[in-house]
This record gives structure tokens, sequence and C-alpha cells, in this order.
């Protein structure tokens, strides 16, 4: 761990940050000081305000008040431009590449140094590669961005930060498509960093990497930067309580599931999409009454597909889904709501494109997809009262806030909205329900609510499928665990076998040791629990 000598001055400081947008106080009197050579944690709940500091930092937005200190000189940033000048690069959550250029391409764009292209290139290479060896950061050059995983795809928008002079590095979320390899791999590429000089401030809802990366962590709440700590002076209970403001428990209370009847499954599930890509490839799975199924994998390997297959979304190419006494198949389509009357609940990945309308007020966002039923909708109008009834009815027993139906639903933080959605489906008590990301930018303290719900809900009997990229989630809810790795379902391991060693090996298509030649035939396509 780095320390700094008393003499040194930092190499970011902030002093007296204040930003609004119009009343919206997004960062209040924020001090920093952020030690050359070190890695910087800096977390809070979602709307804290950290992605406002950091665009600050890199020059996106301009404070109203306040300092920023690199160096230990005062800066004025009015641009990203300034920023990379003055050593700052950022790594977005995502990635800024041109998919049918080659690394190198990439990697110059914007930074060439004249009007011919063939000079930039070579003089580009000689150093990428030095800067590769440097820091542990391989990739192929001349290898085509759409061709690369995301592990690598990364290392890509790090080097291009390196390339550009970045000695202080701002990574927003650089964990959320990799897998644990990949994961532990970036980390190692974090310490290269930090023995050579470079300065990461990582930003992060993942307290796991918090501790395992960072020297020191800042955390915000309200806009506020509201303490700093030792990395090695805390832990994960105190920065949950520092985050939220209150104590959080981070363990999710379960007792073994009792699984019945088979109440959705599918038979060689193909989806072939309009590129002609096949998306899902003979996928054979079931749910039972009374368990969580989680889904893993890497993102892109056919777990929104799946997901949007079996909610009506997405029309089988071949094969098919059962639910119930109904089959399901390119012959005999269904739709979305063709599957709700079949019982089955969605909590769509995407609340905002795909759960409900932003403009829609959040009344009429709470009944979306069940707007026909008799209890909002009469022979010719709909019934007002009754939809905004419900719509409170909802938002108390799920705490959304601010309890108000007329706001409008773009309105709600992240939190709340999908609390929203959650709430509209399980309240219809469906047989099936389908979760995607049920927490993706949720705060840890509405986290820790929704997971007791779904657990809730498998006590009482609902066959739960869950999708979700975090992988402390899966394991922390699910019974059974599938892994999908290019359309296929490559493994299921029970939640009593399944860690991040194995998961993670499964997610790359690595059958692993740890699992015997007995657990070997639930690790194929069609294994069954």
């Amino acid at each position: 761990m780095s320390t700094l000598p008393s003499d040194k001055p930092f190499a970011l400081e902030l002093r007296g940050i204040d930003k609004r947008f119009g009343a919206v106080h997004a960062n209040r009197n924020i001090d920093l000081q952020v030690p050359p050579g070190t890695i910087h944690g800096i977390i809070g709940e979602n709307g804290a305000g950290k992605s406002t500091l950091m665009n600050i930092i890199y020059g996106f937005y301009t404070a109203d008040a306040g300092d920023i200190l690199i160096g230990g000189e005062v800066q004025k940033l009015a641009n990203s431009k300034e920023a990379i000048s003055h050593g700052i690069g950022m790594v977005h959550q995502h990635f800024m590449l041109v998919d049918n250029f080659t690394v190198l391409e990439n990697v110059i764009l914007g930074a060439e140094n004249g009007p011919l292209l063939k000079h930039s290139l070579h003089d580009a290479r000689t150093e990428l590669e030095r800067l590769a060896k440097d820091y542990q950061l391989e990739v192929p050059l001349d290898a085509l961005i759409e061709d690369l995983p995301v592990g690598l795809q990364q290392r890509v928008e790090i080097l291009k930060a390196l390339y550009r002079g970045a000695k202080i590095l701002i990574l927003d979320e650089p964990t959320g498509v990799l897998t644990p390899q990949e994961t532990d791999h970036l980390f190692h590429i974090f310490d290269a960093l930090r023995e050579q000089g470079v300065t990461i401030l990582l930003i992060t809802h993942k307290l796991r990497e918090i501790l395992a990366a960072t020297d020191n962590v800042s955390i915000m709440r309200q806009g506020a930067m509201v303490a700093h700590r030792k990395t090695a002076e805390t832990n994960k209970e105190e920065l949950a309580e520092l985050m939220v403001g209150r104590k959080v428990r981070l363990k999710v209370d379960k007792n073994a599931a009792k699984p019945a009847q088979v109440v959705l499954s599918t038979q060689d599930l193909t989806y072939t999409d309009e590129m002609g890509v096949d998306r899902l490839k003979k996928v054979n799975m079931d749910i039972k009454a009374g368990e969580v199924v989680g889904v893993a994998g890497v993102s892109g390997n056919g777990q929104s597909q799946l997901i949007n297959a079996l909610a009506g979304l997405l029309t089988p190419t071949s094969g098919s889904i059962t639910i119930g006494d109904t089959r399901i198949s390119a012959e005999h389509p269904s739709s979305p709501d063709g599957v709700r009357q079949l019982s089955v609940g969605h909590v769509p990945e995407d609340r905002l494109d795909m759960g409900l309308i932003k403009a829609f007020s959040a009344e009429e966002s709470a009944i979306l997809g069940h707007q026909n039923h008799s209890d909002y909708n009469g022979l010719v109008m709909n019934k007002p009262k009754a939809i905004t009834q419900e719509c409170v009815r909802l938002m108390e027993e799920w705490d959304v806030r601010p309890q108000d139906p007329k706001l409008r639903s773009s309105l709600f933080s992240g939190g709340n909205q999908q609390k929203l959605i959650i709430a509209r489906e399980v309240e219809k008590n469906p047989d099936v329900l389908l979760i995607g990301q049920p927490t993706r930018g949720v705060d840890i303290g509405a986290i820790e609510f929704i997971h007791k719900r779904i657990i809730e809900l498998r006590d009482q009997g609902q066959g739960i499928l869950l999708v979700s990229v975090e992988l402390d989630e899966i394991m922390a809810l699910s019974d059974r665990i599938i892994v999908m790795f290019d359309g296929n379902i490559v493994g299921e391991v029970s939640a009593e076998q399944a860690n991040e060693k194995i998961l993670g090996m499964m997610m790359a298509n690595i059958l692993p040791d740890e699992l015997s030649e007995s657990d070997a035939g639930q690790t194929t396509n069609g294994g069954q629990s």
C-alpha cells in the first residue's frame, strides 16, 4: 500500500466543490485529498453525487464554486480536453470505442500526431507495446474491437487514457461486465499502475471490491462527502451504514427451498435474431414452484433473449416454452399479454425502456400491462379513482418515495422506479415471476428491501427466474444456478456448490475441476435438477 511523504503534494485535491442543477444540489462543499500512486474508492448510493463529481474532475461540468488542485496547483478545467492535458483520464462504464476499428485505430483516434496516419500508427504501435508491457495490458493491436471480449475492450480504454498521458485515472463501475477472473486480473493491472505512480479513482457500488482493491475510500451521501476511511481500517458494515445513514443487513436470510411442481419449462428453445445470429441455442431448463433459479453469465450471452422469450417479447425460432398446460412455439406463438394471462409476471432488465413510460405519472406506470383489467377499466372509460388507490397502496407497501401517484415517473430515483415496477408485477400474485437485473443502479438500502421480498415470494410458492450480472446477488438469492455462454446453458450448480471461482470458470465455458464426475451430469445443456 502506498504512503505519502509529508512534503509531497496530493495528486488530486478538491476544496469546497459545489454544484447545482436548478433546485437539485448535486455536490455540497466537497473536500477530497488523493495521494499520488494510490487507489482511492468513491462510494455512495444512487444519486449521492458521485458521477457529478467525477464529471467535474474530468471537465464535463464546471463547478459553481471551489477549486481543483492537481499536484498542488489550482487548475481550471473548462472541458475534458483540458483535463486530459493535465493528466486526467477517464474510463466510462459504457466503453467509448468504434466497433469496426482496430485497437490501434481506436487508441489514436483524436490523438493523431500529424496529417499522415501511417506515421501516427507506427509511433502509436511502439508506444502501446511499451505501455502494455509496463502495465500488464497486453491486447492484440490489430484486432477489431467487435472481435474482442469485454475484458480486453476495457484494457483498450485504459490504454487510450495512458497513451494520452493520464497520471490520474478515473474508472466508473469497471467490473460490471467482467467475470470474477477478469475482475481479479483488472485488480492486478491496478497494482501495476499504482507501482508506476498512476493514481486511480475507483467508482463502484461493490463494497467487496472497494475492500479488495483500494488504499483509501471516501463516502458520499446526498451530495456531500460524509466520511473518509483507510480501507484497511474499515469493513462492509461500516461502509454500508455510512452510505445509507442507518444500519444495513447485507446478508440475505433464507431457509432451504421447498420446490414443488414445474411451472415453466423450455424444450430445445432456439432464437435467431434478424441478423441471422443464434442468440439462444436449444436451451432446456425448468422452474419449479417455490424456488429461485438464477441465470449467471457475462452480459450478451443470451440471458436477455431468454427472459424476453419467456415473457412473450420474442417468438421462438424453434423449440418451445411450456407454461402450465400451454405450449408456446413458432407455430403457436404468444405475446406479452398472452403470457401474462398464464400467470407470469415480468420485471424487465431495462426499467426505463421497458418497465415504465417516463412521461407517464406514477399511477399510470403502476398499472402498465394490466390497464385492461376490470379493476381499472370500465366498459367505456378507465377508473381513475381505483388507479390512484392502487398506486397509493403499492407505494405504501413497497416504500416508494415520494408517495405521490401524480408525480411523473421520470422524477423518481432509479431505486424507487424499480420498487414500483416490482410491486406492480408481484402484487398480481403470478405463479411465475421473471426478474431481470432487480437491483441495477439501486441504492443499497433498496437492495436489502428487494432481496427480502424476493425470498418471501419464493416461500409463498412462486417460481422465480432471476437474471443478474451481480454474482453476489445470484449466489445470495438462488437455489439453483444455470450458467449461460454464447446462447447455451453450459452448466447448472446448486446454491451449496456455487462460488465465484466455479461460476466464473463456467461463465468462460470452462468446466471447473471442483465439480465431481457425479456433478458433471448437471453441467451440460439440458441437465435438470
